[in-house]
């Protein structure tokens, strides 16, 4: 790219931090001290609006980077994370939308602890949303990093290094001074340019092949250099059983992975009702299920009018598909319409993850302060100024978390952005998912089961993830120099959501403690019809 264009990609991106930061400030200026507001934004939001802002948070650099990556270099296969990011939101609409509503306040240990002994269930239940959250991030720093390098024709450490410093640092800034009622109404401008961008993509698209479907999945696979085999099964996951079993890891993670992501869960804490929080899952679906179908037309799209090896030496893990698509369509590199609609739909990737990290920082924030924080704190004053204590602890979490995502980011930044949130997708269905249904809907479900629950589904998870082929023992590893690789896949999920499921069920049937009868009927009844939630 001249430096004319650059310059005008630059410019683009500005005016979204721009328009952002003056979100945050004009929020900021509102009274934030309490701690519905901070956490939850006052609860204000209506159906629509949430259901934007939660398609704005679930449609990350994984959907519009990394899936459309994956389908580029791998056709049918990298079309299964389309299957199972977009399925998951059926478990999410009938079995945890309005009873986690209905149960919590501002975090997923609200719902457990209703009905549990609350220290040891809050320190669990906010050490794996945590560290959840922190893989979830992870993934966008990825993505943040390959984006900006690509935009500014470099593709150098250092430029991918300040790239995600500079995503890091907005992203501190965004949740410490706006909160949850910032960060919604920048994940709703996220979610209506994201959207638009990628409506004006695909009929550019189609319009190049006249509308033929036919054509463009043919000259896919004609320019993929695998022929046929681009559309059919088995180009990624097929070739052992290795390779199958990791496929049906991934879906389990995938499918099952997203009732548990703590940023998904809080969302639903911004609505007055657990009604409006089941039509705000509606709202969502629609508007995730439409973008999906996109990118599995821009995935194979990518392929024929890119070609699959140009777009692997961009970037051998596909993350710059999409944005090279569009230089193609807009004429070329050498055309300033190529280049504007380049600029244009880097920018709004780049916003897609300025929002996205904005939503798990602040949920991560709230886990630590009022999960782990709250826990640990002995003080007994008054209720007012322990939550003015909380929200000061939760800005400066957000700082903490901040750095270490960068600091993981710049480690893990040659991995596809999709299979980075695969991992954490697993371990949320690990750790998190085992311990809410058992809670909602196991009468004798105890306090040792729950603790055995979480730590049994993250530990497995995060050890097996060390001991995979992600880490160790292969040249796409994050250490590839050495080995100590002794599980062979990619992702844990088949074993480890498995384990946090029977870790619960052994802490509960071998514990002395007796269920509350009484407080599991309270639970059962404000779950099912919203009585005493707050």
């Amino acid at each position: 790219m001249t430096g004319h264009h650059q310059a005008l990609a630059l410019l683009l991106f500005s005016g979204f931090v721009a328009v952002t930061l003056g979100i945050t400030t004009w929020v900021s200026r509102r009274r934030q001290g309490s701690a519905e507001e901070f956490y939850a934004g006052g609860r204000l939001f209506s159906p629509m609006e949430n259901g934007f802002a939660i398609a704005g948070d679930y449609m990350s650099a994984a959907s519009f980077l990394g899936v459309t990556g994956l389908i580029a270099l791998y056709g049918y296969d990298g079309m299964l994370y389309v299957v199972g990011f977009l399925v998951a939101w059926l478990v999410v609409l009938f079995l945890v939308a309005e009873l986690v509503r209905n149960c919590g306040r501002f975090t997923l240990a609200d719902v457990v602890a209703a009905r549990m002994s609350e220290r040891p269930v809050r320190i669990a239940a906010g050490t794996s949303s945590v560290t959840v959250s922190v893989l979830y991030l992870v993934a966008q720093m990825v993505g943040a990093g390959s984006l900006v390098a690509l935009l500014l024709g470099r593709t150098s450490g250092a430029a991918q290094t300040w790239a995600v410093i500079g995503v890091g640092a907005l992203m501190v800034v965004y949740v410490s001074l706006g909160g949850m009622r910032a960060t919604t109404w920048i994940q709703i401008v996220k979610a209506v340019l994201l959207l638009s961008g990628t409506v004006a993509l695909t009929a550019l698209l189609l319009l190049r092949f006249h509308g033929d479907i036919d054509r463009l999945l043919l000259t896919a696979a004609e320019r993929s250099g695998h022929g046929r085999a681009f559309l059919a099964p088995g180009l990624r996951y097929g070739g052992t059983w290795t390779a199958r079993l990791d496929f049906i890891s991934l879906g389990l993670a995938l499918v099952l992975g997203t009732a548990g992501l703590p940023h998904i869960l809080s969302r639903f804490y911004t609505v007055p009702t657990a009604r409006a929080a089941r039509r705000s899952a509606v709202w969502s679906i629609g508007l995730i299920g439409g973008f999906y179908l996109m990118t599995i037309v821009l995935g194979f799209g990518a392929a024929a009018v890119v070609g699959t090896g140009a777009v692997r030496g961009s970037n051998a893990a596909g993350n710059t598909a999409v944005p090279l698509l569009a230089l193609e369509l807009g004429g070329g590199a050498a055309s300033t319409g190529g280049t504007v609609l380049f600029a244009v739909v880097a920018a709004v990737a780049f916003a897609t993850i300025l929002a996205v990290v904005a939503g798990i920082t602040l949920a991560s924030s709230a886990s630590v302060a009022h999960d782990l924080y709250a826990s640990l704190r002995r003080s007994r004053g008054r209720r007012r100024g322990r939550a003015r204590s909380e929200v000061a602890v939760a800005r400066w979490a957000a700082v903490g978390i901040g750095v270490v995502a960068i600091a993981l980011g710049l480690l893990a930044r040659d991995l596809n952005v999709a299979f980075l949130v695969g991992l954490a997708f697993a371990v949320a269905a690990s750790a998190n998912l085992p311990v809410l249904l058992y809670s909602l809907f196991w009468r004798g479900f105890t306090t040792r089961g729950a603790v055995w629950a979480v730590y049994g589904g993250l530990i497995p998870a995060l050890g097996l993830v060390l001991l995979s082929p992600v880490v160790s023992g292969s040249p796409a590893s994050l250490f590839p120099d050495v080995d100590f690789q002794y599980f062979p896949l990619q992702n844990p999920g088949i074993v480890s959501i498995p384990l946090g499921f029977l870790a619960g069920w052994l802490g509960t049937v071998t514990s002395d403690e007796v269920a509350d009868e009484a407080k599991y009927a309270e639970t059962e009844v404000r779950s099912l019809t919203g009585a005493g939630a707050a």
